[in-house]
């Protein structure tokens, strides 16, 4: 049986679930700012915790945890394993 891979936004990784940024939709602002946060894509990331709705989320990349909005959250795109 093959793994299969799916993209989901980082807004609606569950707490503790981990994957790979595979995108970044926005402008050059946006993909600057998540590039000086390390937020690029082929970089691991894991979600630590995340308001119920709307509120900011707190993840992890390079052993750094960083917290970022829920807008901005949606632009990531994340690859998971099936």
């Amino acid at each position: 049986m093959e793994n299969q891979d799916e993209l989901i936004p980082l807004s609606e990784l569950i707490s503790g679930q981990k994957g790979e940024v595979e995108n970044i939709l926005g402008g050059t602002g946006v993909i600057g700012r998540l590039n000086a946060l390390g937020v690029r894509p082929g970089k691991k990331i894991k979600k630590i915790s995340g308001a119920f709705s709307r509120g900011p989320l707190v993840f992890e990349i390079d052993k750094t945890q960083i917290a970022i909005g829920h807008g901005i959250a949606q632009k990531i795109l994340i690859k998971t394993q099936k």
